[in-house]
Protein backbone atom coordinates (compact mmCIF):
# COMPACT_ATOMS: atom_id res chain seq x y z
CA UNK A 1 0.00 0.00 0.00
CA UNK A 2 2.48 2.86 0.88
CA UNK A 3 5.84 3.04 0.08
CA UNK A 4 8.75 1.62 2.70
CA UNK A 5 11.49 3.44 3.97
CA UNK A 6 14.51 1.74 3.35
CA UNK A 7 16.81 4.35 4.35
CA UNK A 8 16.28 8.00 6.38
CA UNK A 9 19.23 10.29 6.40
CA UNK A 10 19.70 11.39 10.00
CA UNK A 11 21.84 14.97 9.87
CA UNK A 12 22.84 16.86 13.05
CA UNK A 13 25.41 19.51 13.23
CA UNK A 14 28.31 18.60 15.30
CA UNK A 15 29.49 21.75 17.55
CA UNK A 16 33.28 21.57 18.15
CA UNK A 17 33.17 23.50 21.46
CA UNK A 18 31.00 24.99 23.51
CA UNK A 19 29.08 21.72 23.93
CA UNK A 20 26.89 21.09 26.66
CA UNK A 21 27.18 16.70 28.12
CA UNK A 22 24.14 17.05 27.06
CA UNK A 23 24.96 18.27 23.29
CA UNK A 24 27.98 16.02 23.24
CA UNK A 25 26.19 13.08 23.80
CA UNK A 26 23.25 13.50 21.47
CA UNK A 27 26.35 14.73 18.83
CA UNK A 28 27.75 11.09 20.15
CA UNK A 29 24.58 9.09 19.65
CA UNK A 30 23.35 10.50 16.39
CA UNK A 31 26.92 10.11 14.69
CA UNK A 32 26.30 6.71 15.88
CA UNK A 33 23.16 6.50 14.05
CA UNK A 34 25.05 8.15 10.96
CA UNK A 35 27.22 5.60 10.70
CA UNK A 36 24.33 2.88 10.71
CA UNK A 37 24.84 1.45 14.31
CA UNK A 38 21.62 1.76 15.74
CA UNK A 39 22.29 -0.65 18.70
CA UNK A 40 24.87 1.77 19.82
CA UNK A 41 22.88 4.65 18.91
CA UNK A 42 20.25 3.43 20.70
CA UNK A 43 22.10 2.72 23.87
CA UNK A 44 23.45 5.96 24.00
CA UNK A 45 20.30 7.36 23.53
CA UNK A 46 18.76 5.07 26.12
CA UNK A 47 21.63 6.74 28.68
CA UNK A 48 20.63 10.21 27.94
CA UNK A 49 17.07 9.94 28.95
CA UNK A 50 17.93 8.63 32.51
CA UNK A 51 19.17 12.48 33.24
CA UNK A 52 17.01 14.37 30.37
CA UNK A 53 13.81 13.14 31.76
CA UNK A 54 12.16 16.26 30.73
CA UNK A 55 13.54 16.64 27.18
CA UNK A 56 11.69 15.02 23.95
CA UNK A 57 14.65 15.01 22.04
CA UNK A 58 16.25 11.57 23.15
CA UNK A 59 13.08 10.18 23.38
CA UNK A 60 12.02 11.22 19.70
CA UNK A 61 15.03 9.78 18.04
CA UNK A 62 14.66 6.55 19.72
CA UNK A 63 11.13 5.86 18.16
CA UNK A 64 12.64 7.25 15.32
CA UNK A 65 14.79 4.62 14.80
CA UNK A 66 12.65 2.22 15.97
CA UNK A 67 10.56 3.00 13.52
CA UNK A 68 13.41 3.25 10.84
CA UNK A 69 14.19 -0.43 11.88
CA UNK A 70 10.76 -1.40 11.69
CA UNK A 71 10.68 -0.68 7.76
CA UNK A 72 13.57 -1.80 6.94
CA UNK A 73 12.71 -5.40 8.46
CA UNK A 74 9.39 -5.05 7.47
CA UNK A 75 10.10 -8.91 6.19
CA UNK A 76 10.58 -10.11 9.47
CA UNK A 77 7.08 -9.80 11.28
CA UNK A 78 8.46 -10.97 15.03
CA UNK A 79 11.26 -8.06 14.55
CA UNK A 80 9.23 -5.35 12.81
CA UNK A 81 6.70 -6.18 15.39
CA UNK A 82 9.45 -5.92 18.41
CA UNK A 83 10.27 -2.45 16.98
CA UNK A 84 7.26 -0.78 16.37
CA UNK A 85 6.43 -1.76 20.25
CA UNK A 86 9.66 -0.08 21.45
CA UNK A 87 9.09 3.30 19.12
CA UNK A 88 5.83 3.69 20.80
CA UNK A 89 7.08 3.25 24.04
CA UNK A 90 9.41 5.79 23.39
CA UNK A 91 6.52 7.76 21.13
CA UNK A 92 4.57 7.91 24.32
CA UNK A 93 6.73 10.11 26.57
CA UNK A 94 7.78 12.19 23.61
CA UNK A 95 4.00 12.55 23.26
CA UNK A 96 3.65 13.50 26.94
CA UNK A 97 6.23 15.92 26.63
CA UNK A 98 5.92 17.74 23.24
CA UNK A 99 2.08 16.61 21.96
CA UNK A 100 2.18 19.86 20.18
CA UNK A 101 5.26 19.39 18.70
CA UNK A 102 4.58 19.06 14.81
CA UNK A 103 8.20 16.74 14.81
CA UNK A 104 6.78 14.50 17.40
CA UNK A 105 3.19 14.59 15.59
CA UNK A 106 5.52 13.21 12.37
CA UNK A 107 7.16 10.11 13.72
CA UNK A 108 4.10 8.98 15.39
CA UNK A 109 2.21 8.83 11.91
CA UNK A 110 4.95 7.12 11.14
CA UNK A 111 4.59 5.10 13.69
CA UNK A 112 0.84 4.87 12.60
CA UNK A 113 1.53 4.07 9.11
CA UNK A 114 4.34 1.31 9.97
CA UNK A 115 1.36 -0.63 11.20
CA UNK A 116 -0.74 -0.57 8.62
CA UNK A 117 2.17 -1.80 6.48
CA UNK A 118 3.03 -4.59 8.72
CA UNK A 119 -0.78 -5.37 8.39
CA UNK A 120 -2.80 -3.51 5.81
CA UNK A 121 -6.18 -5.64 6.19
CA UNK A 122 -6.45 -4.69 9.85
CA UNK A 123 -4.42 -1.82 10.49
CA UNK A 124 -5.41 0.14 7.18
CA UNK A 125 -9.40 1.02 8.29
CA UNK A 126 -7.94 1.23 11.76
CA UNK A 127 -5.24 3.15 11.73
CA UNK A 128 -5.79 5.31 8.35
CA UNK A 129 -8.08 8.33 10.12
CA UNK A 130 -5.76 8.77 12.44
CA UNK A 131 -2.61 9.46 10.46
CA UNK A 132 -4.31 11.48 8.27
CA UNK A 133 -5.64 13.57 11.95
CA UNK A 134 -2.53 13.49 13.20
CA UNK A 135 -0.33 14.80 10.07
CA UNK A 136 -3.18 17.54 9.49
CA UNK A 137 -2.88 18.41 12.88
CA UNK A 138 1.26 18.99 12.32
CA UNK A 139 0.47 20.77 9.29
CA UNK A 140 -2.03 23.60 10.83
CA UNK A 141 0.83 24.09 13.39
CA UNK A 142 4.11 24.11 11.17
CA UNK A 143 2.87 24.61 7.23
CA UNK A 144 6.16 25.41 6.14
CA UNK A 145 7.99 22.45 7.83
CA UNK A 146 9.64 20.02 4.42
CA UNK A 147 9.49 16.77 6.82
CA UNK A 148 5.21 17.30 7.61
CA UNK A 149 4.80 18.28 4.07
CA UNK A 150 6.48 15.39 2.66
CA UNK A 151 4.88 12.90 5.43
CA UNK A 152 1.23 14.27 4.47
CA UNK A 153 2.03 14.39 0.89
CA UNK A 154 3.28 10.87 1.02
CA UNK A 155 0.89 9.08 3.00
CA UNK A 156 -2.00 10.61 0.79
CA UNK A 157 -0.28 9.14 -2.50
CA UNK A 158 -0.04 6.08 -0.75
CA UNK A 159 -3.87 6.19 -0.16
CA UNK A 160 -4.54 7.47 -3.35
CA UNK A 161 -2.80 4.96 -5.73
CA UNK A 162 -4.08 2.31 -3.14
CA UNK A 163 -7.76 3.31 -4.28
CA UNK A 164 -6.69 4.26 -7.79
CA UNK A 165 -7.00 8.13 -7.67
CA UNK A 166 -4.62 10.33 -9.55
CA UNK A 167 -1.16 11.67 -7.18
CA UNK A 168 -0.63 14.43 -8.88
CA UNK A 169 -1.57 17.02 -6.04
CA UNK A 170 0.75 15.22 -4.32
CA UNK A 171 3.69 14.82 -6.36
CA UNK A 172 3.34 18.48 -6.39
CA UNK A 173 3.35 18.81 -2.54
CA UNK A 174 7.00 16.43 -2.68
CA UNK A 175 8.64 19.96 -5.09
CA UNK A 176 7.04 22.34 -2.20
CA UNK A 177 8.93 20.18 -0.02
CA UNK A 178 12.23 19.94 -1.60
CA UNK A 179 11.91 23.70 -1.76
CA UNK A 180 11.50 24.14 1.57
CA UNK A 181 14.67 22.00 3.11
CA UNK A 182 16.54 24.20 0.93
CA UNK A 183 15.50 27.47 3.42
CA UNK A 184 14.58 25.67 6.54
CA UNK A 185 16.83 26.36 9.59
CA UNK A 186 16.48 23.51 13.03
CA UNK A 187 15.93 24.90 15.66
CA UNK A 188 19.38 24.16 16.97
CA UNK A 189 22.06 21.41 15.63
CA UNK A 190 20.16 18.71 17.26
CA UNK A 191 16.97 19.15 16.42
CA UNK A 192 15.47 17.08 13.36
CA UNK A 193 16.71 17.84 9.66
CA UNK A 194 16.60 14.41 7.95
CA UNK A 195 13.84 13.60 5.01
CA UNK A 196 15.91 15.85 1.78
CA UNK A 197 17.14 12.40 0.54
CA UNK A 198 13.17 10.56 0.79
CA UNK A 199 11.59 13.51 -0.96
CA UNK A 200 13.83 13.73 -3.80
CA UNK A 201 13.17 9.48 -4.49
CA UNK A 202 9.76 10.41 -3.96
CA UNK A 203 9.12 12.87 -6.37
CA UNK A 204 11.46 10.72 -9.43
CA UNK A 205 8.83 8.15 -8.85
CA UNK A 206 6.01 10.71 -10.04
CA UNK A 207 8.08 11.12 -13.31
Amino acid sequence: MLKLITTLALFVATVVSGQTSFEKDMSKAVHFWNEGKSSEALTALDKITRNEKENWLPYYYIAFIHTVNAYENSSDKIKMKTSLEQAQKAQDKANALALENPEVLVVQAMIHTAWIVFDPMINGQKLSGDVLYILNKAYKIAPENPRVVFQKADFEKGMAAYFGQDTAAMCVEFEKAIKLFATFKPETPLHPNWGLDRAEEALKQCK
